[in-house]
């Protein structure tokens, strides 16, 4: 096959997984969707942090970024807490109802993903697990300037 026409097909393919994760999103409580669960992930994952670098592993604007956290502290899953290193920063870190939000979340979206792909074998899933890992490590910082 020649080159453009592999990036051809892949193109159609990535845009179709758009249809996955409009699948995924049906499954989230409707008070918790993507951008909310996005900060629960990254702080459990990152641990406490300042807004500025939460903006920065969602590649998102310091004005989407705040909108996500503001949804979440309202709800109690997310404290605003004094950076001790700037008192004019905060740091976000996780509470306990947010961890709860997460373990719902993780439940949810890991049945979806059993439903779905039950007839998968599981180095079928082992392998699109990696290859998705690498197609975004692939594309770096998303918010990076267009060639």
């Amino acid at each position: 096959m020649e080159t453009r026409n592999r990036y051809e097909d892949l193109a159609r393919a990535v845009s179709a997984i758009g249809a996955v994760k409009r699948g995924v999103a049906r499954v989230l409580p409707a008070h918790c969707q993507g951008g909310a669960a996005a900060v629960l992930s990254l702080v459990q994952h990152h641990g406490d942090m300042r807004m500025s670098r939460l903006a920065e592993l969602m590649a998102v604007d310091m004005s989407v970024c705040s909108r996500h956290v503001a949804h979440t502290v309202e709800h109690g899953w997310i404290e605003r807490l004094p950076d001790p290193d700037d008192r004019r920063s905060r740091i976000l870190r996780l509470t306990t109802d947010g961890h709860g939000m997460l373990d719902e979340l993780d439940r949810r979206v890991t049945e979806a993903f059993t439903r779905h792909l039950r007839e998968w074998s599981d180095d079928d899933v082992a392998l699109l697990t990696v290859l998705l890992g690498r197609l975004r490590d692939s594309f770096g910082d998303c918010r990076a300037a267009h060639a």
